[in-house]
């Protein structure tokens, strides 16, 4: 009790410590439903995207002032028109016109105004991803107004290392000799579907990285403990930096440190956690090294960046997951820089115009690195006419 306790008092300080909060008068609130037509499906261990979408929202205050922000919205199909729904019809009456001390004060009225609507319909992620990207329009919104970006504004560094993600077991080595040639110089593999596939896949991987390169596994929560433990061991002599999401995320941390005991490999995990309580419990277990927290699916920045920074105090790399359009793209490079830049930031390698359409054309990898801009919040506004050229219908 007196350690729960005292890990209540510390995530306070850290949530107060940064001193940014800002009155805010909620203006507007729109939504931007988008879907774009891909040419190749994105497969990992247990579904395939077949179509790329989003939801981004802009919020707008008193005085005219905007900010944006994205919502997770990945599964099912059609979610991002739901999450909209929720957005439109449930929070934004709770907030429209009414005035908070920060970003903070938002998340807290938010969550307790959609407490019971969400034990009621079960809906538990959905309430929590759209109150994200509302937190994320607003940190967008305050670093805008004070002429800053988000990853300055909130006291960080402007350099951060990235990965290529989403390589499928189909033929991931094209997708990672693109990635190289784009300026990556690490790529993350999906294993979890075929024992076979994944150790061929590996050694392709391996040879064309080289020796200095760095791979990562993700398992996309495949296996039970028991088979974890006998999969992993297959994968050590690829000398990988991590095994991400070996098990389901509503394991009990005693499953994931019951594993760590035994793993070959380091553990990452975290963008299917939505509760502070839980992540405090996964930072002081001692199973990960890598936490990957979300922040279009739960807490935006208000509680990713905090987070960030006492994984970084106890050891761990801050590694934000993120696989959606540019908006949230550069959120979360923003969040990584902001929480000092000691981790990875996750980059889709797959085509998607959602991403590519929208990217500030100075972004670019060189080196396995990414310098963010020095351009207000995250560093754009979408191009409307792109949201319109892919707006659902």
């Amino acid at each position: 009790m007196l350690e729960n306790r005292i890990q209540k008092i510390m995530s306070t300080v850290a949530h107060t410590a940064t001193g940014l909060a800002a009155p805010i008068r909620i203006g507007g609130i729109s939504t931007f439903v988008l879907e774009a037509p891909i040419a190749k499906p994105v497969r990992n261990s247990w579904r395939t995207l077949t179509s790329r979408s989003a939801l981004l929202l802009r919020i707008t205050d008193h005085e005219g002032a905007e900010g944006w922000g994205e919502v997770w919205c990945n599964y099912p199909p059609r979610g991002a028109q739901h999450r909209a729904d929720l957005i439109n019809l449930v929070a934004a009456p709770v907030i429209a016109g009414r005035e908070f001390a920060g970003p903070e004060s938002v998340l807290r009225t938010l969550e307790q105004a959609l407490r019971i609507p969400s034990i009621t319909s079960g809906e538990y992620g959905p309430f929590a991803q759209i109150t994200a990207g509302i937190d994320n329009a607003l940190w967008d919104l305050l670093a805008k107004r004070a002429g800053k970006p988000l990853w300055q504004y909130c006291g960080g560094v402007s350099r951060v290392e990235v990965y290529a993600s989403g390589l499928s077991p189909d033929d991931p080595g094209s997708l990672a000799a693109q990635a190289l040639q784009n300026g990556f110089r690490a790529v993350k593999l999906k294993v979890g579907a075929d024992p076979a596939t994944d150790l061929k896949n590996s050694a392709e991987l391996r040879t064309l990285l080289g020796a200095s390169g760095r791979l990562m596994y993700d398992a996309n929560q495949r296996w039970t403990l028991e088979q974890a433990k006998e999969a992993i061991a297959a994968f050590a002599e690829f000398e990988p930096l991590w095994m991400e999401e070996p098990l389901a995320g509503d394991e009990p941390i005693t499953a994931w440190q019951a594993l760590a005991g035994s793993s070959a490999l380091p553990l990452a995990a975290g963008e299917n956690v939505r509760e502070r309580a839980v992540f405090d419990a996964f930072v002081n277990s001692g199973a990960l090294r890598f936490l990957q927290p979300d922040m279009g699916k739960w807490g935006g920045v208000s509680e990713c960046l905090p987070l960030g920074r006492r994984a970084i105090a106890a050891g761990l790399q801050f590694c934000p997951h993120w696989l959606g359009s540019a908006v949230g793209l550069m959120a979360s490079l923003n969040l990584l820089g902001a929480a000092g830049g000691q981790g990875w930031g996750e980059w889709d390698a797959n085509p998607n115009p959602l991403r590519e359409q929208l990217m500030p054309a100075a972004i670019k990898v060189t080196d396995g690195f990414v310098t963010l801009s020095d351009a207000p919040g995250i560093g754009f506004a979408p191009d409307m006419a792109v949201l319109k050229d892919f707006a659902a219908r």
